[in-house]
């Protein structure tokens, strides 16, 4: 399949575009503006009987992800103090004390999950759970895994910090950005997006410096890569899906998406973008084959909807509540 919706670039609109200067010692968060970083809405405590089935689920889930070599469901919860492990549906996760509250969780290789704090890089196994700690001197808020194996570590003074997970040493330090919130690796391709400026940044690590920036509308908050190139972020104060390509920075897309949108995953079965809607206890499924965002599902969640997945074993959705209400899974049809 061709690489959707790359040709939809008629919504690009008053964005402007700045090359950032990296490998600066001094710290950006005292030379530039920012805003407080956007946040997801407190979700309305009453709303429509969520869709598909709901279990009790008592841990408030912040982050939740496939590890992909695995299968293994792995949701981030109790603000960032533990991970819990989900295996074929089990009725009770496996739980993995973390060493620090981590900020997220993403995948890592050879079945493992990256989950990064204060001071360290937990990587967790998802076959037994053991932990492997790597200390970094910054409080690390995001990670993500390079083509070449090495980690990209971004902290909360805006530094992306590359990393050999043997070692634990540090081969680059790239500077200039508010906060390293969030990274996206697509092939050879880095960008970093920052919420305190709401901005997606591309990141040259070979050469250890920024590359162009993109305002990412007014409050953006999460995102999620595709197998197209392409990097689907959240305007969480603008009520939008930006899609964006990073091999070379451009705003594809951008569409209104409803109340407070925040957690977003792509479903490879369907080709779909999954949006949830923390001001309407929604989730939205969305096309963007024809160059637009299409609906093609929605459903009712359970309260807080602060992440989903696709689970690969059955294609069905799964939501997790942050406030405790529930793990929800949805078998999605067609």
């Amino acid at each position: 399949m061709g690489r959707p919706g790359i040709r939809g670039t008629a919504l690009v609109w008053g964005v402007a575009v700045a090359v950032l200067a990296g490998c600066s010692s001094e710290n950006a968060s005292d030379t530039i503006q920012t805003i407080e970083p956007a946040t997801p809405a407190s979700a309305p405590s009453v709303a429509p009987e969520a869709a598909g089935n709901v279990r009790p689920f008592d841990y408030r889930v912040d982050a939740l992800i496939v590890q992909p070599d695995t299968g293994t469901l792995v949701a981030l919860a109790d603000d960032g103090a533990r991970l819990l492990l989900l295996d074929d549906g089990a009725a009770e996760p496996r739980v993995v004390d973390l060493p620090a509250e981590a900020a997220t969780v993403v995948a890592g290789r050879d079945g493992t999950v990256l989950a990064p704090g204060s001071g360290v890089v937990a990587q967790v196994d998802t076959s037994d759970g053991a932990v492997t700690e790597v200390s970094v001197d910054a409080d690390a808020l995001s990670a993500a895994v390079l083509s070449d194996g090495r980690w990209a570590v971004g902290t909360a003074d805006g530094r992306v910090l590359v990393v050999a997970p043997d070692t634990g040493e540090v081969e680059e330090t790239i500077s200039g950005l508010a906060s390293t919130d969030l990274i996206a690796v697509s092939g050879d391709s880095v960008a970093a997006l920052d919420r305190r400026q709401t901005s997606l940044t591309s990141v040259d690590i070979e050469d250890a410096h920024l590359g162009a920036a993109l305002r990412a509308g007014r409050g953006a908050t999460q995102l999620a890569t595709d197998p197209y190139g392409r990097v689907l972020v959240t305007d969480t104060t603008g009520e939008e899906l930006l899609v964006y390509t990073i091999d070379s920075l451009i705003l594809r897309q951008r569409y209104p998406v409803g109340p407070a949108p925040y957690a977003v995953t792509y479903d490879e079965q369907r080709d779909l973008v999954w949006v949830t809607l923390t001001g309407s206890n929604e989730v939205v499924g969305y096309d963007l084959s024809t160059g637009t965002a299409e609906e093609r599902h929605r459903f009712a969640t359970v309260r807080q909807p602060n992440s989903v997945a696709v689970d690969p074993a059955d294609g069905t959705l799964v939501i997790a509540s942050a406030t405790g209400d529930g793990l929800q899974r949805i078998p999605i049809e067609g």
